[in-house]
């Protein structure tokens, strides 16, 4: 693998969406390699404002009854990759990629409850992919697609949450600038359902933007459940200072509903400091 991040001592230019999703011909690395996808990264110290201490559903087989004692100062991290499954296989046109994230929130200073993971979430995708070249108010549309998307915690009941989607994205950029705009439909499950108001807080739709200025990166995520009546959703904004090569000081900030599965229904904010990696 070869790093296509460039360094001077002022300015860290991160890869334009053609990079990172091979739109043109002279970025096409053809299939099965792996690259990075969202942010992995590590951080020792996330704090919360209101520990999620007794988790609910809509589903009373899926709710707690006792109260868990949970630390609000806990370890999180993130490890998010992808690789191109066909290449140019739809009118030779369409990428097709699987996409995988893994998220994990660790007790890992709560001795007394040893030390557990509270929280482990899975994120398989199957991505297809279409480079685009339109020109929108001096903002360019570089690719489009549809994703189907699984996310679950793996564990039993009453701790088991999952739901599955069908999630369309246009992604757009502009000199240090990108936005990817995700709106997402659900795919319901009449017969056992771990979470049934997840969409009215996790959200129906979600924007991402990041903005690359010297060696400094800022990455905001806003999802909103698209219910104008109960406006719920959550907002997630990261920070990114390179420290040495590939290594990047990382500061998170979250605040509203489903930082994970098992909070889908619960909201706090969180501030988390640590490390995360630039794509090699």
């Amino acid at each position: 693998m070869h790093s296509q991040t460039f360094f001077n001592e002022d300015r860290v230019i991160e890869k334009s969406l053609s990079e990172r999703w091979e739109l043109d011909t002279i970025h096409k690395k053809g299939t099965f390699k792996l690259t990075f996808y969202k942010p992995i990264y590590v951080l020792p110290t996330r704090w919360s404002s209101s520990p999620n201490e007794l988790p609910q559903s809509e589903n009373p087989e899926n709710s707690f009854s006792e109260k868990q004692d949970y630390d609000s100062v806990e370890a999180k991290f993130q490890l998010s990759l992808k690789t191109k499954l066909m290449q140019s296989f739809l009118f030779g046109y369409g990428d097709l990629w699987l996409g995988y994230t893994q998220l994990a929130n660790w007790q890992v200073y709560n001795d007394p409850i040893s030390r557990p993971f509270r929280e482990l979430n899975y994120e398989p995708e199957i991505i297809m992919n279409f480079p685009m070249k339109v020109n929108f108010f001096g903002i360019d549309l570089r690719m489009a697609g549809v994703a189907f998307n699984h996310q679950s915690n793996g564990r039993d009941l009453p701790r088991s949450r999952s739901w599955n989607r069908i999630v369309f994205h246009a992604a757009f950029e502009k000199d240090n600038f990108q936005m990817y705009l995700k709106p997402w439909i659900r795919i319901e499950n009449p017969e056992k359902d771990d979470n049934p108001g997840i969409s009215d807080y996790m959200g129906r739709m979600e924007a991402n933007l990041i903005y690359n200025y010297k060696k400094h990166s800022f990455n905001l995520i806003a999802k909103n459940s698209l219910d104008f009546e109960y406006y719920r959703g959550s907002v997630e904004l990261n920070y990114f200072y390179s420290v040495k090569s590939n290594l990047r000081f990382h500061f998170q900030l979250f605040s509203g509903y489903g930082e994970t599965l098992i909070d889908y229904n619960h909201k706090q904010t969180t501030v988390g400091l640590g490390v995360s990696f630039i794509d090699w």
